[in-house]
């Protein structure tokens, strides 16, 4: 008779296109190789992915997360998902470092799609049978899927940094209204350092005018803390007002460098010391500038991933 595959032999690790070299630093974490699959585009656009090894009775977790550019990656997650269905994996995680159409979580205006709910819904029908996110652009995004999952931050990974850099007389500030929550977790662990918020009317897509400050940031070394940066609008604005308003710096954190249209060049503006982001999204060499900083949180989805296969607690790692 044949020997059952123990659970350690049971776990495969596959990659996206999306962001190959994080997934790379995951497998190392883990000790392991990720899994052959052939992915190859047709003449008309379509996509091809075959599963390259037999992953019949297996734990399968396939990372990609949803970047630019997002319809193309969040395909080819659906089809890598339905192919390991179809090879009879036992479970698939759909490990997805960076969440796309997160903003569309509500409602705003009449006749919109909810679209954070109908990608949550596209993954489940696909197959998976977990999800494991990073920072998600708002916490309600987890009620949407009705399968596990995994709420993971990259503000451990962003803290590290930040203590090892000994910066004096800090105040956490929240770019609007709506990250007030993640600035308060933010400044508590940063030794209980005190926040401001920036109130902030948007007039509209990716438009942003800053109003005042909420907060004593006269002297002080301001840390803008948010989930992400996109065309950076938010932030420069944030980073001139705290200058006008007394603040010695102004560092920038965020866990997904989304990076669209003009970010590179307001943030490379010398408004801010330092961008401190991490590699859930792969920046090119155009993206990058002398203020960034790139942390990697490969290490932090590794032991994830780890925890989920032995079911261990997920939630300890951030207590």
């Amino acid at each position: 008779m044949l020997p059952l595959l123990s659970d350690n032999n049971r776990l495969r690790l596959f990659s996206g296109s999306a962001n190959i070299p994080l997934a790379q630093e995951v497998a190392r974490y883990l000790g392991m190789d990720l899994g052959p699959m052939l992915r190859k585009r047709f003449a008309d656009g379509e996509l091809y992915i075959q599963i390259q090894e037999s992953i019949r009775g297996c734990d399968v977790y396939l990372i990609q997360p949803c970047c630019s550019p997002v319809n193309d990656n969040l395909m080819e997650l659906l089809i890598m998902i339905d192919a390991c269905r179809r090879a009879s994996a036992r479970q698939i995680t759909a490990v997805i470092p960076y969440y796309a159409y997160a903003r569309a979580d509500r409602k705003t205006a009449g006749r919109e799609s909810i679209t954070a709910k109908l990608v949550a819904n596209l993954i489940t029908e696909a197959g998976a049978n977990r999800i494991l996110a990073m920072d998600l652009h708002s916490e309600q995004i987890q009620g949407y899927f009705d399968i596990p999952l995994d709420h993971v931050y990259g503000s451990p990974v962003l803290l590290d940094y930040l203590a090892s850099k000994n910066l004096r007389d800090l105040v956490v500030v929240s770019p609007d209204v709506g990250g007030v929550a993640r600035a308060r977790a933010f400044a508590k662990k940063l030794n209980d350092a005190p926040l401001a918020i920036i109130d902030k009317r948007r007039q509209a897509h990716n438009v942003a005018e800053v109003m005042n400050v909420i907060g004593d940031v006269k002297g002080k070394t301001a840390v803008l803390v948010d989930d992400m940066i996109d065309t950076a609008g938010t932030i420069l604005e944030g980073a001139r007002l705290l200058r006008q308003e007394g603040a010695r710096q102004v560092y920038a954190c965020a866990t997904h460098p989304v990076f669209s249209g003009p970010a590179v060049s307001r943030l490379s503006s010398g408004m801010i010391e330092e961008v401190i982001v991490t590699n859930t999204i792969p920046l090119d060499h155009s993206k990058q500038f002398e203020q960034l900083k790139i942390l990697s949180v490969a290490n932090l989805l590794g032991e994830t991933i780890w925890r989920i296969h032995e079911d261990s607690s997920v939630s300890s790692m951030f207590r």
